[in-house]
């Protein structure tokens, strides 16, 4: 036991949290000793971009997952949990280029070689800021094991999987249609491409003429120069006439099939549409299954190429001309304007992207997306919760082959050499190209090297120790929006790279971080939350409670700064009721055999909550955990027995009580709020720290009828406190009164608990409460103003008996009982049911006043 006076009377995290974290780090507390054949977990850590700060997401997930590390750490499984960073090729590139841009300068300006020497120099100096944040946080990850996508480990992982996948024909060159970003000059993957509905144009224009004319609408008018043919429904007969012959393309004299394919809708418009093979991706692929040609009439910065009056505009400006000369030609059928639709826009600059046919790297990803299916199929890998699973199975599924190039000038650069020949030849880790050779100037998408994080980092290809006894790692924490990206990736690049081993056993989801209201956070909403505010504000730990608080499996979770208070306040309570128990002599030691009821009952709570956290966990039920744990805590041990202990008689040994219940309780709350926990748990035992100690285990303590004992004298207790604010009685306020049928071993604690003194010669009862078979008699004469307060009652009683009178009309009324949809009539009995309830307790608390 440690004196109280090592305790400040208030708790400050700020003065707590840093000095602990040091502490923490410099004892390798984070670090596990790797033990061939031991019990192991494991999580690498979902690596942020190097460009990044901990948003709320971030904070969501990494409390989610040091949750989970700190529990099994606690008991005894040799834990890992790695860190590191993504390299974030677009992002990273970008913010040197404006970096750049400040000094009159472009990365052409300084050639490939000086531009990379320059990010690696932006990246050493101010990059990976979010990884001192994550300190802040409390993320109880293994520092001496920090890795980064372009560290030498990882670029030879990224060589010899990309070696093995060309030289196993699943990388392939080839023209494919793309996401293009006009502004960055690069493709870019489906998840750095962001939709959002935008105001154009829908116009819908005449191709042909007379009994041949048929009608197309495009939202972007610019790519029909590009077009190569007309498609129809097979099935639809007002077009059948028309299959199979060629049509005027306007404005450009060329001639275009018309051509029936099943990707038609017929409902859909005039169910017929325009096929640009060159400029979108489903058109493409009709023009594949079709043999048409593919006209690229823009070049990579979207500015128009084809011959003509709109040469060399920019595509957006093209779009309004094209529209005018076809009006003056009389070929606009109709216009609709503002059209809302859903538009792509570049995740990093904004730039709407160009879908464009181009010449790029891609993996052949069926075989690959059929073992990720059949690992989640065949059980050797749960995503939780399990209703997510047709939504993965949906993706990998139906998966197109993947495209890997970017061109870009920061990131893995394409290990395929070209001779002066045309011959290629793709260059592994530790192999040289021929001489003379140059190498491709496109990089790898970022999403490649980090699908390998869950091995790379663990030295992959080496046949490292942390490789074989950290893989599998145990879990993925991961947002459910990007199930489809980067989970799939890693499923299909281990099992492939490992053997047929899945990255993971388990695939935790949980979801997006909302404000009080269930409203998506956004800057123009005002509704942003940035922990590292709340954190500086509330603390790490009540940031982390607040958001695990809400954190169930799949869910979204809301949150607000008035939870994040609540948490801060549940940590202070936290923080007195332990400076209490030492102040009252705390320890950990045996107990006594001759425990009192009250012992039996916070012992028997105790072994129960143990039990229900447990089970919590490993269901990833966080918001569960925390529920019962906050209320435990607050409502059952400091509120009931904290004050019981008070009362002479109440305990057998109270100081060996309070130590037992605090020190199981500290343990179980450490995964959430590590930081007061190991404060408090030090102070209190003596301990090292609470990091290493052992988890709590139930101990199978169990007292029914304690419980059950305990549980009426609360009730009692409750509905006496309720009766002295009904009658606005303050909490403190001393009332004469007699209690009969209480097992008198607890008149000393119901009298404390209640401010209850004997009555005296005179006393004279005005109100009798009969509860859980005990009637206490009060005499609240001069404690209260009995003409104002049966004043408010009975106002309040008038209101009541209104709205019953209110509430019975509208039922009795057929009408209303015929129209009204069936929410409005159930939330009418039920506010029909509550006044009636309401007139009972009115009636009797006016009767239980003194007459006068």
């Amino acid at each position: 036991m440690t004196s109280p006076d090592a305790l400040p009377t208030q708790y400050t995290p700020a003065d707590v949290e840093g000095r602990l974290y040091q502490r923490w780090t410099d004892g390798g507390l984070f670090t596990p000793a790797v033990v061939p054949g031991a019990p192991a977990f494991s999580i690498v850590i979902p690596p942020p971009n190097v460009t990044g700060s901990l948003h709320v997401g971030h904070a969501l997930d990494h409390s989610i997952q040091d949750a989970l590390v700190r529990r099994q750490r606690m008991r005894g499984l040799q834990t890992l949990w790695l860190p590191g960073m993504d390299h974030a090729g677009i992002a990273t590139q970008n913010v040197v280029e404006r970096e750049l841009a400040k000094e009159g300068l472009s990365r052409h300006d300084l050639g490939r070689d000086a531009f990379v020497k320059k990010v690696w120099e932006w990246k050493a100096e101010s990059g990976g800021k979010i990884l001192g944040q994550m300190r802040r946080l409390g993320d109880s990850v293994d520092w001496t094991r920090e890795r980064f996508t372009m560290d030498a480990g990882l670029s030879s992982a990224v060589l010899t999987i990309f070696k093995r996948l060309y030289d196993d024909g699943l990388i392939y060159q080839a023209e494919r249609i793309i996401n293009w970003c006009p502004r960055c000059l690069t493709a870019l993957s489906d998840i750095e491409v962001e939709h959002s509905d935008d105001d154009g144009e829908l116009v819908s224009i005449r191709y042909g003429e007379g009994d041949d004319a048929i009608v197309v609408a495009t939202t972007r008018a610019e790519t029909m120069l590009g077009d190569t043919a007309v498609a129809v429904h097979p099935d639809d007969e007002r077009y059948a006439h028309l299959v199979g012959r060629e049509i005027e393309l306007p404005l450009t004299g060329r001639h275009i099939p018309i051509v029936a394919d099943p990707h038609v809708d017929p409902e859909f418009g005039t169910g017929a549409v325009k096929v640009t093979p060159a400029h979108d991706p489903n058109d493409f692929e009709i023009g594949q299954r079709h043999g048409l040609p593919m006209l690229t009439i823009m070049d990579e910065r979207g500015t128009i190429t084809a011959h003509g009056p709109f040469q060399g505009l920019d595509r957006l400006e093209a779009r309004p001309a094209v529209v005018d000369a076809l009006r003056q030609d009389g070929r606009i059928v109709a216009e609709t304007r503002p059209y809302v639709h859903a538009v792509g826009h570049c995740s990093r600059c904004k730039t709407v992207v160009e879908p464009r046919v181009s010449l790029q790297w891609f993996v052949r990803v069926e075989p690959l997306a059929r073992a990720a299916g059949d690992a989640v199929r065949d059980g050797r890998v749960k995503i939780v919760p399990a209703e997510m699973a047709p939504r993965y199975f949906e993706w990998v599924d139906n998966m197109h082959d993947w495209c890997i190039s970017r061109q870009l000038w920061w990131g893995h650069r394409i290990p395929v050499w070209y001779g002066p020949d045309g011959s290629a030849v793709c260059v592994g880790p530790g192999e040289q190209p021929p001489e003379g050779w140059t190498q491709d100037t496109d990089v790898l998408d970022t999403w490649f090297s980090s699908a390998l994080w869950p091995f790379s980092t663990l030295g992959w290809p080496e046949d490292t120790p942390e490789l074989r006894a950290f893989y599998p790692t145990s879990v993925l924490v991961t947002g459910y929006d990007i199930l489809f990206f980067w989970v799939a990736r890693m499923m299909m690049f281990g099992l492939y790279a490992m053997d047929g081993v899945e990255p993971f056993k388990v695939i935790a989801l949980h979801g997006m971080v909302r404000d009080q209201f269930g409203k998506k956070m956004s800057k123009s909403f005002g509704n942003v939350v940035d922990p590292l505010e709340w954190i500086d504000r509330y603390g790490a730990d009540a940031t982390r409670f607040t958001l695990l608080r809400g954190a169930n499996p799949g869910g979204d979770v809301a949150v607000s700064e008035e939870w994040a208070q609540g948490s801060r306040n549940f940590c202070n309570k936290l923080w007195n009721a332990t400076r209490f128990a030492l102040i009252n002599g705390a320890a950990i030691r045996e107990l006594p055999a001759d425990l009192t009821v009250a012992d039996r009952w916070i012992l028997s709570r105790l072994s129960s909550v143990v039990t229900e956290v447990d089970a919590h966990f490993e269901n990833f039920e966080f918001a569960k955990a925390c529920e019962t744990l906050y209320h435990f805590a607050w409502d059952e041990f400091c509120d009931w027995y904290v004050e019981l202990s008070k009362v002479p008689g109440m305990s057998a040994d109270a100081p060996a009580v309070l130590g037992r219940v605090l020190d199981v309780l500290l343990r179980l709350l450490h995964p959430l709020t590590p930081f007061v926990t190991e404060e408090l748990w030090t102070a209190l035992t003596g301990g090292e720290s609470i990091v290493t100690t052992t988890w709590p285990s139930a101990d199978g303590f169990s007292d029914a009828s304690a419980e059950a004992e305990i549980a009426g004298l609360m009730r009692l207790v409750t509905e006496v406190r309720r009766f002295r604010a009904d009658q606005g009685l303050k909490p403190g306020q001393k009332v004469a009164a007699t209690i009969e049928g209480l097992d008198p071993a607890y008149e000393d604690a119901v009298r404390t608990l209640l401010r209850l003194t004997p009555a005296e010669e005179g006393f004279t009862p005005t109100a009798s409460l009969p509860v859980e078979g005990v009637t206490v008699r009060l005499d609240t004469a001069g404690a209260i103003d009995v003409a104002a307060e049966r004043a408010r009652l009975e106002k309040d009683l008038a209101a009541a008996r209104k709205e019953i009178a209110q509430a019975e009309g509208k039922l009795g009324n057929e009408q209303f009982m015929a129209k009204a949809p069936e929410p409005v009539v159930t939330k009418t009995r039920a506010r029909l049911e509550q006044a009636r309830t309401d007139v009972q307790s009115l009636e009797s608390r006016l009767a239980a006043l003194p007459a006068g």
